[in-house]
């Protein structure tokens, strides 16, 4: 696995970028991968690639505010430092004039836990300012502790992710949104927002304009926020503190906002990868499990001080290393002295940093038929930091799959239990999230936290030191101090995982309460197609 995480973060695959030369060294080294362990092109036309048809949007955004006192003059906020926007239309300009800035609190309307920021509101052509994350409500019942029955406690929901709340000001007609961007709770620093958004953004490209975004999406540093609303006369710590009531509703700042995006764009075709193992049994072969794991990453940014290689973003652990991981299942797979009874499909995607764009195409335009897929096993970044005692699995207890890797675990003498970094909302922020939209179950495993022979804490310190220092920037590389002993631990038990699921005669399924259950029915009870 080491080796080919050196080989894919290395200068020469130059960050992997998707529709770069990157992407053309990227897909070579991986074609060759597949057919040197002996495994079948994955699209049925024949060849190991899925084309992804994107958008590559480079904005160049202006941002100014006019405060309400007579003769105020403007303020301009300075991109990437301030703020980052963008937008995914194919417009050579786009121009949010004199839009009314509104708080609008965490930006979330969710009738099933009876909270609705909106309340009606008329929105249409304003600038909408949103809290990150979801509303933190406190537990009634333990006070300092949050109410486990509202947006899941500490555990992030999907109300709580960007994607969401810029789909609810593009649904309410919002001329712009701006998310305030603050580090402890986003849990990483505003740099992962500027080279996440703040050079070329990718989209899918499609007939019409993106439903996803408002014209002009983006991110606010928090103490600009602060300033935005001082300029309306307003507090910004007592709007959040407002925004934490069921009775919260819209706020108009009384602030002004201008913004500006000049924009050139190009059509671009990506790819997903896919290699299969065709299953053995004739009555099954047509079912599927899939692995999957994003090839992507943010490529060159040119812009940056230093050498070349300081240049790159590397992506080592994030995901060279979920790559690495599917090349050695897919070779354990192939160890066997007959194939699982169904077919496994390895799937690396394309654009999952920019929206996880290419499982989203996937779950869109399937290969194989989504009634007739059993699982996803997502893998995003390994445990690079030593053998664990237990195994933690993002979104436990939502379908029966998870049951599986709670028996494998307890097998090779480890306990499963729930991601202790809950509130970082990883089920909606990987892969995995794009198939359970369609409804099939997933699996997605983040290592454990419980390390042999580390003292307390140790897994904290590395998660919260690869967080603040390597994540999403060019210092993701192959660390001398890596100890992948625990990948190989999490991977044997990745392995089993969809190995049982391959051999056994029940379908996993979701269990009550998973918000994809119906979804799923819906489809097994659908004629096929």
């Amino acid at each position: 696995m080491l080796k080919h995480i050196k080989t894919l973060a290395s200068d020469e695959f130059e960050g992997r970028a998707p529709a770069s030369n990157g992407e053309t060294v990227t897909l070579s080294y991986l074609q060759g991968q597949f057919k040197q362990l002996g495994l079948e092109p994955g699209n049925p036309d024949g060849t190991y690639l899925q084309k992804v048809p994107m958008l590559g949007i480079s904005s160049h955004p202006t941002l100014k505010y006019t405060a309400p006192l007579p003769g105020s003059a403007s303020v301009a906020l300075q991109f990437p430092e301030d703020y980052v926007a963008w937008t995914a239309r194919t417009e050579k300009t786009i121009s949010v004039a004199d839009s009314e800035l509104v708080f609008v609190g965490y930006g979330v309307n969710a009738p099933e836990f009876r909270w609705d920021d909106y309340k009606g509101v008329d929105l249409k052509g304003k600038t909408l300012l949103m809290l990150i994350n979801d509303p933190p409500v406190a537990d009634p019942k333990h006070p300092g502790q949050l109410d486990p029955n509202v947006f899941g406690g500490k555990a992030m929901s999907y109300y709580g992710r960007w994607t969401y709340k810029f789909e609810m000001a593009a649904k309410l007609g919002a001329a712009a949104a701006l998310i305030v961007h603050e580090t402890k709770p986003a849990a990483y620093p505003f740099e992962v927002v500027r080279n996440s958004w703040g050079r070329e953004n990718f989209a899918i490209r499609s007939k019409g304009v993106n439903p996803a975004f408002p014209a002009m999406p983006g991110w606010l540093q928090l103490e600009r926020a602060r300033e935005l609303a001082k300029a309306g006369g307003h507090d910004f710590d007592a709007l959040k503190q407002a925004a934490l009531s069921r009775d919260f509703k819209p706020v108009a700042l009384g602030v002004r906002i201008n913004m500006t995006a000049q924009n050139v764009w190009r059509e671009v075709g990506s790819h997903n990868l896919l290699a299969k193992i065709s299953g053995s049994d004739p009555a099954v072969k047509d079912e599927v499990v899939i692995y999957s794991a994003h090839w992507d990453h943010f490529g060159v940014d040119e812009s940056l001080p230093g050498p070349r290689s300081q240049q790159i973003f590397h992506g080592a652990k994030d995901n060279a290393s979920g790559v690495a991981a599917l090349l050695e299942v897919a070779r354990a797979y192939k160890a066997l002295p007959t194939p699982p009874r169904r077919t496994i499909l390895f799937l690396l995607t394309t654009g999952e940093e920019r929206g996880l764009l290419g499982a989203q195409y996937y779950a869109s335009y399937p290969l194989y038929p989504l009634a007739k897929t059993l699982l996803d096993i997502n893998v995003d970044g390994l445990n690079l930091w030593g053998r664990t005692r237990d195994v933690e699995l993002t979104g436990m207890g939502k379908s029966s799959a998870d049951d599986v890797v709670a028996e494998v675990a307890r097998g090779q003498g480890r306990l499963a239990r729930p991601d202790s970094n809950s509130a970082f909302g990883g089920f909606y922020r990987a892969d995995q999230f794009e198939f359970a939209k369609v409804g099939v179950p997933v699996v997605y495993v983040r290592g454990g936290t419980d390390f042999i022979g580390k003292r307390a804490g140790y897994a904290q310190q590395k998660l919260l030191s690869y967080i603040a220092h390597d994540y999403h920037t060019v210092n993701d590389v192959v660390q001398p101090d890596w100890d992948l002993a625990g990948a190989v631990q999490d991977v044997g038990l990745l392995f089993q995982v969809g190995y049982q699921v391959a051999q056994g005669k029940e379908y996993p399924h979701w269990k009550s309460g998973a918000e994809f259950k119906a979804v799923r029915e819906r489809m097994l009870a659908a004629p096929a197609k």
